[in-house]
């Protein structure tokens, strides 16, 4: 598989944050929903990475990809638990101190019946200092953003509704355009014409997929571009490559 990109206008890095999805008991799918949900605001995600509920890691990795990207979305570790240090490790990356967030305090002892407001639900209020908070209208319980750093909760459908709140918030550049062409073909029937193609068109990416069916074998072809004149001569040109060792193009995946 070969695949070059071109440096994006704005740029972004996902932080998954959990022992649980590096043991495998938990599937990390909310990393590729902020994928396609940046690609719509004209933001490129070039990152991910996942760390333990270890603060040094957070930490090293935090500072890591916020010094390196326009923004940096971390998903998990701001529940309620012992484990969820994420808040903690934020104030810790950027030097400042925590404390409970009165807006916070408010937001979650409006939400939960009297008694109910406990010890540990109120770490869910612990604010790094300087932080404006993201609205969670699933649950209550806030994210924040820091910096260039948006903080998020690591269950899907409250991670959802975050980005949506902040969904103004973000500037992004040129919408990067995406379009898929496969075919019965090997790699190695197309990578020299493929390379070419790159040469011709330098400001489109080419990303080639192989794949294996009941039915055959094949190649999936990528090509992600913001000019979308090249993208189209990409396109026809990839659909006349792949025609030239005898097979037929297949729109999208």
């Amino acid at each position: 598989m070969s695949e070059t990109v071109k440096a994006a206008f704005v740029t972004a890095a996902v932080l998954v944050i959990g022992d649980e999805i590096l043991s495998g008991r938990t599937q990390d799918t909310n990393s590729s929903y902020i994928a396609k949900w940046l690609g719509e605001v004209g933001v490129q995600l070039r990152e991910i990475r996942v760390v333990p509920d270890i603060q040094d890691e957070i930490v090293a990795a935090l500072n890591a990809l916020r010094a390196r990207y326009d923004y940096v979305f971390t998903t998990g570790g701001i529940g309620p638990t012992h484990d969820d240090i994420t808040a903690d490790a934020v104030a810790t990356a950027f030097g400042v101190g925590i404390d409970y967030h009165p807006q916070a305090m408010e937001i979650l002892g409006a939400h939960y019946a009297p008694g109910e407001f406990t010890a540990a639900r109120k770490r869910m209020a612990r604010i790094p200092d300087g932080a404006d908070l993201i609205e969670n209208p699933i649950s209550k319980a806030p994210g924040f953003k820091i910096g260039n750093v948006f903080v998020m909760a690591g269950i899907p459908v409250v991670m959802h509704a975050m980005l949506e709140s902040i969904r103004h918030r973000l500037v992004g550049g040129a919408r990067v355009l995406s379009k898929a062409v496969g075919g019965a073909v090997a790699e190695g029937q197309v990578a020299e014409a493929l390379g070419a193609l790159h040469v011709e068109f330098p400001d489109v990416s080419f990303g080639s997929y192989p794949y294996y069916r009941d039915n055959g074998y094949g190649v999936n072809f990528v090509m992600r571009s913001t000019d979308a004149k090249q993208l189209g001569e990409a396109v026809d040109g990839v659909r006349q490559m792949i025609r030239d060792v005898g097979a037929e193009p297949v729109e999208g995946n």
